[in-house]
């Protein structure tokens, strides 16, 4: 088994639940405290081992493309203003042995859309998955959980976790055959089911390794829920022709798509971040909140 070293990051999507924020700037451009959310999931890539970034991006995504570029006149004015901590944060953005690649989306199709648009990039390896929505705090990245997991076990590994019931309609759910601490062997997964429907209480997160075959099956999956390409539909087929798992990662995860969420992860990061903590945390202390 080769280590993985392409993540696809789909990122094409239209973040309606964020206008008017979304209107004009990408949902994945939105910051926490003062990174936006695609370059955690990048960041988590690259510290998991990853060395080339596919980005999945649509019409309006063209910041996303601006923010992983070179920016040399922001660079040569920070230079000059001996803004050098800041220079350094900018230049680390992408390491130097790190690739970005952009494909165009050209049509909202679903995440298994999404997916295959980076076939001709991928080729033939396996590859990871992440979207940046599902921000995951963790001390061991929760990629690099699942790379090792991958190697253990020459399988696809998707991320889970365990939800609420009446909030089945809202993920990928799973059933399992077997299970070994936070490994599962999974038999079924179904797209938003309906809670009454729904075989166990383990959701999709947004974090996946999968083989090249993928492709094949999602350029034969028809529309399934909402109308669109599920990725969903295509792991089910690949559960018929091979083990895939599911792994309950260590962490702790920020549904960053939905506006409470985001606030969340706004605060936690918050107070954990080094310029801003011991003003936050004073200000939280002396609100009176109501």
């Amino acid at each position: 088994m080769k280590n993985i070293k392409k993540v696809v990051l789909p990122v094409a999507g239209l973040g309606t639940r964020f206008l008017p924020a979304t209107k004009a700037s990408p949902k994945e451009m939105l910051p926490i405290v003062d990174k936006p959310l695609i370059q955690y999931a990048a960041e988590e890539a690259v510290a998991s081992g990853i060395n080339q970034l596919i980005f999945v991006i649509g019409r309006t995504k063209n910041a996303i493309i601006d923010h992983f570029d070179s920016a040399p006149e922001l660079e040569n004015e920070l230079m000059q203003k001996n803004k050098i901590s800041l220079l350094k944060i900018i230049q680390r953005i992408v390491p130097k042995n790190v690739d970005c690649t952009f494909v165009r989306q050209n049509k909202p199709a679903g995440l298994g859309h999404a997916i295959h648009c980076a076939r001709n990039i991928v080729q033939d390896e396996s590859f990871a998955v992440i979207l940046a929505d599902d921000l995951i705090k963790s001390k061991v990245p929760c990629l690099k959980q699942m790379m090792e997991k991958h190697l253990e076990t020459k399988s696809p590994i998707i991320a889970l976790e365990n939800i609420e019931k009446k909030d089945s309609e809202k993920y990928g759910i799973v059933s399992y055959s077997s299970k070994k601490n936070n490994l599962y062997e999974i038999s079924s997964i179904v797209e938003k089911p309906k809670p009454k429907d729904a075989k166990s209480d383990l959701g999709v997160v947004g974090r996946y390794i999968l083989p090249s075959s993928i492709f094949n099956e999602l350029s034969k999956s028809k529309l399934g829920a909402g109308n669109e390409i599920q990725l969903t539909d295509g792991i089910a087929k690949l559960i018929k022709a091979q083990k895939v798992y599911g792994y309950s990662f260590s962490g702790k995860r920020f549904d960053c798509g939905s506006k409470i969420g985001y606030l969340k992860a706004t605060v936690e990061y918050a107070l954990e971040h080094n310029e801003v903590k011991s003003d936050f945390k004073n200000y939280l202390k002396n609100k009176n909140f109501k």
